[in-house]
């Protein structure tokens, strides 16, 4: 399956969980896909565990028309990245245009934010769990949920088969 010719945009904040950016970064450059990484400046962001990314575009920049795709890494990023009104809208714009939302772990924090959970079946970390059922979605303890176009898994170790929906959702997309 190829991701030729989809851009894919993964949100960036401070102390965001290491694998859960780096790994969807690069499987999904290896299978073909234009990978952007977004931050609310274009200054190094540090991982949890001590990586580091630097972002191609900021919030304001990005625009929801050039994407297919955003992935939210968890870890502490989320509950920053939420704070910032171009990041929430972004995603909401892209959920409201039928593209994939992915996010794993805290993630979905900044679904909560956009206001796209409602009536959702979706995974998270346990420790958000409690907020994605008031967000009004329906919670499962799987590996990877996938409800239309938003897909979510718990922890780095579901990595495999979360970025293997994101690339079976995208490569069935034109």
């Amino acid at each position: 399956m190829s991701l030729q010719g989809k851009r894919i945009a993964i949100l960036a904040g401070p102390e965001y969980e290491d694998l859960e950016l780096h790994y969807p970064l690069l499987r999904l450059i290896e299978a073909g896909g234009e990978v952007k990484v977004l931050a609310a400046t274009r200054d190094s962001v540090k991982g949890k565990h001590g990586l580091s990314v630097a972002p191609d575009l900021t919030f304001d920049e990005a625009k929801p028309t050039d994407f297919d795709a955003v992935v939210v890494p968890g870890g502490w990023a989320p509950d920053r990245v939420r704070r910032n009104e171009k990041a929430v809208l972004f995603v909401k714009s892209l959920y409201d245009k039928g593209r994939l939302v992915a996010a794993i772990c805290h993630g979905p924090q900044v679904l909560i934010s956009a206001k796209i959970l409602k009536g959702k079946k979706v995974t998270c970390v346990a420790a958000v769990k409690d907020d994605v059922i008031n967000a009004g979605a329906e919670y499962f303890d799987r590996e990877v949920v996938v409800d239309q176009n938003v897909i979510t898994s718990r922890f780095p170790p579901d990595l495999p088969a979360f970025c293997r929906e994101i690339i079976n959702w995208l490569s069935q997309r034109k």
